[in-house]
């Protein structure tokens, strides 16, 4: 088993940064793979970002290439996401993934751990 504990989540006005972290406790060696989806009010859940933890190979949603950065400390087995040049339509619940598989996608199959979520709000 595998817990995540998400933290980093605030309000913050467009254009600003926000730094999310989530520390991941318990068989971490048995991950391959972490990541960070988002739900927005009245939308369906989607991948955000996801980071291979052996190698660092990152893949992005479009909407946030070049803005957001995903990281991944092996030492302390926590992974980072970095918000840049924040949208309001960036808002929503951020929620920490991991699997112990290889994520070759965004489906949520994928992914056997989640955490509890981060709330990030960004205001026009």
């Amino acid at each position: 088993q595998v817990q995540l504990v998400e933290s980093g989540g605030g309000s913050v006005q467009a254009g600003g940064s926000l730094r999310l972290s989530c520390a991941a406790s318990g068989d971490t060696a048995s991950t391959h793979c972490m990541g960070w989806f988002r739900q927005a009010p009245g939308k369906d859940r989607e991948g955000v970002a996801r980071i291979y933890t052996n190698d660092g190979v990152t893949h992005y949603a479009g909407s946030v290439k070049g803005r957001f950065t995903v990281s991944h400390d092996n030492a302390k087995n926590t992974v980072h996401l970095q918000m840049n040049s924040l949208k309001p339509e960036d808002t929503g619940m951020y929620y920490c993934v991991a699997s112990l598989f290889w994520c070759s996608d965004w489906s949520e199959d994928n992914f056997n751990y989640w955490g509890q979520g981060t709330q990030v709000t960004v205001s026009a």
